[in-house]
């Protein structure tokens, strides 16, 4: 019963130090999302299915042609992270916005996305959420891999 005792104390020590861990990053990294897994090859040869990719919080303003930035698209599931290779204004409602022209390092075409007004052919400065800052290979392929067993895709 001891070793249970334990076992069950370590396990809620480690959640907890992991939760701190996360926390501090999005305060320090000035975003909500912090981390995320590279779910596809989209990216290759830059980053790989199943790498973990530290991401920074950044102002539209501030983003560049050539950085990578994460974004949530209406219809996909996971965020996407993607290259600008383009940068548009816009005008929505009356006044002008940024908009990223994005797509992976490994697809062919230009991300389109989806907006009630229509589709657009950039990505809005409302959807950016971050931009990748390092990569840590591989370590992604455990969340993945969970994902599976319990049926939410991957």
């Amino acid at each position: 019963m001891e070793g249970a005792v334990k076992e069950v104390i370590s396990t809620a020590l480690i959640i907890l130090v992991a939760l701190g861990l996360y926390s501090g990053l999005r305060l320090v990294l000035h975003t909500n999302m912090p981390l995320v897994v590279v779910v596809s090859g989209s990216m290759e040869p830059v980053f790989y299915r199943g790498d973990v990719v530290v991401l920074e919080g950044v102002k539209p303003e501030d983003v560049k042609i050539g950085d990578v930035v994460v974004y949530k698209s209406p219809l996909a599931k996971y965020p996407i992270i993607h290259r600008v290779r383009e940068i548009k204004e816009i005008v929505v409602n009356g006044r002008e916005e940024l908009c990223f022209v994005t797509w992976g390092d490994n697809n062919p075409i230009p991300d389109l996305y989806p907006t009630p007004a229509g589709v657009l052919d950039c990505v809005p400065q409302q959807a950016i959420e971050a931009k990748a800052l390092l990569v840590i290979p591989k370590i992604g392929w455990i969340s993945i891999k969970l994902r599976e067993i319990f049926g939410l895709g991957g």
